[in-house]
């Protein structure tokens, strides 16, 4: 999966769980949430590394070369977010290579506040050293990332690799387009947070084919293995991770599901409108509104249920909206380990909750 997709978006929020287990379970279904942990990191095998590429992502380590475009800018600017402190690197290089892998406790630059205005000078250089690709996180323990140095958990001929930023770029959008199917130049550039005029240097080389898309007024560009190979598989019932690649991109989720999304976690609670951690609900290939999830012991909670309006305009609608809801709530609350399920409010208004009460009794039992 995470081949396939080639990032998985790491956020600290967790209320159901946190968002690069949702991105297997929406996928794949209930598969234990050790597992997916062990698939990642693969128990001290590096499989996986920890980068930038939506945004704080874990990437295949068979991708490593080809963030050498991102390292080499940063080496080139000397310093991302704060400037580096001058030493400090390397007693850092020195602490991973006699005790590594370690934490930012564990090296001893621990603060208070995560925030990144507000890093000591021992996170601030161990940052720098993952950003130029001199350290890298492996692992997180805690949630914690564990950082070891490159040369020790990155594979030689892979760390051996450096091509040049066209390269990489290429390769990149090419893995976009596969990823999302068919794409603008933006929904392209912002898979891996590249510029569009990037994406423009390098899309003939990319194999993507132009393509039209009925509603769009964008020009597209398509994978041809999406083009040649007929559908199959079945429609997934389940609730998405907001930062879930299928959604991530607001203007894309609005363009390809007439999907209105916005994450209200930094939204003041008096504010918000559909909720803290709002999950799109996806069924039948279509999001037919959104759940905000709580746990209160061994019950799963749906603070608020919003439908979108089409979802529930006639009865038969209705009916199918509730039942994909209530099968949702129910594989969600047993992958999570809760043995009920309350609904506590409905949007819109007048949806029968009696239909939904039938619903969730009936996915409860089946």
């Amino acid at each position: 999966m995470l081949e396939r997709l080639g990032a998985v978006q790491l956020d600290t929020i967790s209320v159901l769980a946190r968002s690069h287990e949702l991105i297997p379970y929406a996928r794949l279904g209930p598969v234990g949430r050790n597992a997916i942990e062990t698939a990642y990191w693969g128990n001290g095998t590096y499989g996986a590394f920890e980068y930038w590429a939506h945004a704080a992502s874990i990437i295949p380590m068979a991708d490593w070369p080809l963030f050498e475009f991102r390292r080499r800018a940063y080496r080139s600017r000397g310093w991302r977010w704060h400037k580096v402190p001058e030493g400090v690197c390397d007693q850092i290089r020195a602490r991973l290579r006699s005790d590594g892998p370690l934490t930012t406790k564990e090296l001893g630059g621990a603060k208070a506040s995560s925030e990144w205005w507000d890093w000591s000078d021992h996170k601030i250089a161990i940052e720098w050293l993952l950003d130029i690709g001199e350290a890298v996180c492996v692992e997180r323990v805690g949630w914690r990332r564990v950082y070891d140095l490159a040369e020790r958990a990155v594979p030689e001929e892979l760390r051996m690799r450096e091509p040049d930023d066209d390269a990489c770029l290429t390769a990149l959008v090419a893995r976009a387009g596969r990823a999302l199917g068919v794409a603008t130049r933006g929904d392209l550039a912002d898979y891996y947070r590249v510029r569009q005029d990037q994406v423009d240097r390098v899309i003939e080389a990319t194999g993507l084919v132009r393509a039209s898309v009925r509603g769009w007024t964008q020009p597209a560009w398509a994978d041809p293995q999406a083009l040649e190979v007929p559908p199959k598989g079945r429609h997934m019932t389940t609730l998405l991770s907001p930062f879930d690649s299928l959604v991530w991109d607001r203007a894309r989720a609005s363009r390809v599901f007439g999907f209105d999304h916005r994450l209200e976690a930094y939204v003041p609670k008096a504010k918000r409108v559909h909720g803290y951690f709002a999950m799109p609900l996806l069924a039948g290939g279509r999001i037919l509104g959104r759940v905000d999830p709580a746990r209160e012991g061994g019950t799963l909670i749906a603070r608020q249920v919003t439908f979108e309006p089409w979802a529930v305009r006639t009865a038969p609608r209705a009916e199918t909206a509730a039942a994909s809801l209530a099968t949702a709530l129910w594989r969600a609350a047993s992958w999570v380990g809760c043995d009920d399920v309350r609904v506590e409010r409905i949007v819109p208004d007048g949806v029968d909750r009696a239909l939904l009460d039938a619903a969730l009794k009936s996915a409860a039992t089946g």
